[in-house]
């Protein structure tokens, strides 16, 4: 072992150890690794201009806490006994000491679906886990060597392809376990966060608070063993409440508060493969895919410069006719796209 990685060693163990030993860690690092308490402080200093350890008092009553930087990661083995709520309990949840209530709940939220999805059905050996907390932001990383996301939904689901499996994430109520999984876990998750990734395969699905729409682009990089990661970003001061995100996919039957998801919001640029345009029946039939499981469902025609009238005819007349219980509600239409739209809807 040379001196770099030795050094990292000792690091890891203060901070590891710090939390039962806060004003001998000097002494009880030098234990371990048979070295003096100068050169364990040494390394304690470091840790403290990094921001990963703090201390109070002076001299000999001086005590040391976890910083407000804190880090971990951790691999394990895919297998039937695993569970999300022990990993989260076991290994991260000292990261959270501190942290608002609303924000450690959704972290909470979206780590064990997150960690559920992958050893329910990654099909894959590992999870590799890491949670990041800075003074600004928690970063929380899940990654898998499974079959990819992407891939397993569009062979499970009979799909046309990877993207159209990634449009259809995009709706919500996807799953390809219906009997134990509802399919709400990633949207849901996905909108929590202010920044929420999905990179499997060469492919990257992306939703961010900051922007009206999903986005859907070739990766930068490809990590060939890799069979899906996700990315979870939120800041520390978020107001960001759980049940808001719920209720804002929830509405109102007939007067009566419900619970149930029946709204859902589709941006249609997801629809488009390249530079393509939207002008064909068999593109809105396949935006329209799995829209009988919602009674609400809003097309968002953001950065979407116009469309055919075949591809407005299909979706705003011929399945409003067939489908009277759902309302179907275009925002964000330029021009072009709402004289098309009115066009179908006989304006």
């Amino acid at each position: 072992m040379n001196n770099k990685e030795k050094g990292l060693r000792i690091r890891t163990q203060i901070l590891r150890d710090v939390v039962h030993h806060p004003k001998d860690i000097s002494n009880h690092i030098a234990k371990i690794f048979n070295i003096t308490p100068q050169a364990v402080y040494n390394h304690i200093k470091r840790l403290e201009k990094e921001e990963r350890l703090s201390s109070i008092g002076r001299g000999k009553g001086k005590s040391y806490s976890l910083g407000a930087v804190r880090n971990y990661n951790i691999a394990l083995p895919l297998t039937k006994e695993l569970s999300e709520d022990t990993i989260w309990r076991n290994h991260f949840s000292f990261i959270f000491e501190g942290v608002l209530d609303n924000v450690t709940d959704i972290c909470h939220y979206g780590f064990t679906e997150m960690v559920n999805n992958v050893i329910d059905h990654s099909a894959g050996e590992t999870v590799y886990m890491n949670i990041f907390r800075d003074k600004e932001k928690i970063q929380m990383f899940v990654i898998d060597d499974g079959e990819g996301i992407f891939q397993r939904i569009t062979r499970l689901c009979d799909l046309s392809d990877e993207r159209h499996a990634i449009m259809e994430l995009s709706k919500g109520k996807l799953t390809t376990d219906p009997e134990n999984h509802t399919g709400e876990g990633i949207f849901f998750t996905s909108r929590m966060f202010d920044e929420f990734e999905i990179e499997s395969k060469g492919l990257n699905y992306s939703h961010n608070t900051e922007y009206c729409f999903d986005y859907l682009f070739d990766s930068q990089t490809q990590f060939e063993e890799q069979g899906t990661m996700v990315v979870m970003v939120i800041n520390l001061v978020s107001d960001r409440q759980i049940k808001n995100i719920f209720s804002e996919y929830t509405d109102d039957i007939k007067g009566i508060e419900t619970s149930q998801f029946n709204k859902t919001v589709i941006p249609v640029k997801l629809a488009q493969y390249g530079n393509e345009k939207l002008v064909s029946r068999s593109q809105a039939k396949r935006l329209l895919t799995r829209v009988e499981k919602f009674e609400n469902v809003i097309f968002d025609f953001e950065d979407v410069s116009s469309i055919g009238q075949a591809f407005a005819d299909e979706i705003f007349r011929v399945y409003a006719n067939k489908n009277i219980n759902i309302t179907l509600l275009p925002l964000n239409m330029t021009e072009d796209v709402e004289m098309m739209v009115n066009r179908a809807l006989g304006k």
